[in-house]
């Protein structure tokens, strides 16, 4: 069974939704910037979303005293683009009964009440922005803070509200493997399809900046106090960042729409090197990419882009790197990071880069890798030339296959491959 994807929305430090996004990326314009979401002692920059949470609840139409955590306001904006860009608005359809049996049967095509639509969401953070608000109350009186916050606290929280505010109740379930969630969350969705469980499924992922983000990934001596510089020799750590990113997968049982791309192939791997960084010699990232490659079919020579995971660190570049030269050797197609756009995102970020990979696909579009001037020393082959990413934004180009990495702390790592389909437009 081939698995489609029929819907896209995003929200990132460059935009809300799809078409500022590729503006965005198209005039080269960042959204790497100061810390305004919360006070904090570290001068790094970050890129957030330029939305408060007051005017997210605006733009979703929600009461302005409710409470909901960035983390779920963020979801919600990009996974009802997604959900309406496939046309599947369950928002103003009747409510289905909450117990409804995974295995009930397809009754009609263009039903949407009979879909059996899943809502699996990746978050590294869930509401800690509300347990850090409740905190700051409660330290000061422990019989102070508001307690819904806490609720609000555990990372399914915020999936279950974004499920709710779509109308989804068939399947809801979280993914949190810090980097590589959202890669993972698309997996699962993928193979409930492929099993019958599911006729359609919203995968992707949110995460919101948080003081506890900024101060954790500050402790690992991994944040650049410059813009980063993915696969740059002079490269010296990353930019967080926050947003969220959701495809529509169907099977062609359910389309409605014509398809953007199929999702092809897929990978986990799980390398174990360290609790927190990668193996130099790319171990996790080379099984990752060779088992996504090997399960859709596709030869390596046939990739036209990789949407590499270029945090920007010196390890997880050089593993990659490496990773990259093993299966490629001198000919690694086309590729290019876009943390330097975004900032890495953590849980959300392969859920918008899946977005960035599939609109490659869609569009014939090759992100630039900004701030590179010098190849990493660790990539060079027997020509003593290492590897050198696309610096230039290229748009109406044949793309066909597309391949986006996603890793993850503990050595969870991810790859995804986009093809392009023979669907008529």
């Amino acid at each position: 069974m081939k698995i489609y994807v029929t819907g896209l929305g995003v929200v990132s430090g460059i935009g809300i939704g799809v078409s500022e996004n590729i503006e965005a990326l198209r005039q080269r314009k960042h959204g790497i910037g100061k810390v305004t979401l919360f006070p904090t002692a570290l001068d790094v920059p970050v890129s957030e979303v330029k939305r408060s949470n007051e005017e997210l609840k605006q733009l979703l139409s929600l009461p302005p005293q409710r409470t909901v955590s960035r983390t779920a306001l963020l979801g919600m904006m990009a996974a009802k683009e997604a959900m309406d860009d496939a046309g599947l608005n369950l928002r103003i359809s009747p409510n289905r009964p909450e117990n409804q049996l995974l295995n009930q049967p397809l009754t009609s095509q263009k039903d949407q009440r009979s879909l059996r639509i899943g809502f699996i969401s990746a978050t590294s953070v869930g509401g800690m922005d509300l347990s850090e608000h409740f905190y700051e109350s409660f330290k000061k009186n422990p019989g102070q803070g508001r307690l819904r916050e806490v609720i609000s606290h555990d990372c399914g929280a915020s999936t279950e509200l974004i499920a709710s505010y779509l109308g989804i109740n068939d399947f809801i379930t979280t993914i949190s493997t810090a980097c590589s969630s959202a890669a993972n969350a698309i997996m699962l969705g993928a193979r409930m399809i492929k099993h019958g469980l599911l006729d359609a499924a919203i995968v992707g992922g949110t995460d919101a900046l948080c003081r506890f983000t900024l101060n954790g990934f500050n402790s690992l001596m991994i944040l650049d106090k410059t813009h980063c510089r993915p696969f740059d020799r002079s490269r010296t750590g990353l930019n967080l960042g926050e947003g969220a990113g959701y495809l529509v997968l169907q099977p062609e049982s359910s389309l409605q729409r014509t398809p953007y791309c199929e999702l092809s192939g897929y990978a986990n791997t799980n390398e174990a090197y360290h609790q927190t960084g990668s193996s130099p010699e790319g171990n996790g990232a080379f099984l990752s990419m060779s088992e996504a490659i090997a399960s859709s079919g596709v030869s390596p020579e046939e990739i036209d882009y990789i949407n590499v995971h270029g945090t920007g660190t010196p390890g997880n570049d050089a593993s990659e790197g490496m990773a990259l030269r093993r299966i490629f050797g001198e000919h690694v197609p086309p590729f290019s990071s876009v943390k330097a756009f975004i900032g890495h995102t953590l849980g959300a970020s392969e859920g918008i880069e899946a977005v960035y990979s599939v609109l490659s696909i869609d569009k014939g579009m090759i992100y630039p890798n900004l701030n590179f001037t010098e190849a990493m020393p660790e990539t060079e082959q027997k020509s003593g030339i290492g590897l050198i990413p696309e610096t230039s934004f290229q748009e109406g180009i044949p793309i066909r296959h597309v391949l986006s990495n996603s890793f993850g702390f503990g050595g969870n790592d991810s790859s995804l491959l986009f093809s392009a389909t023979n669907f008529p437009a």
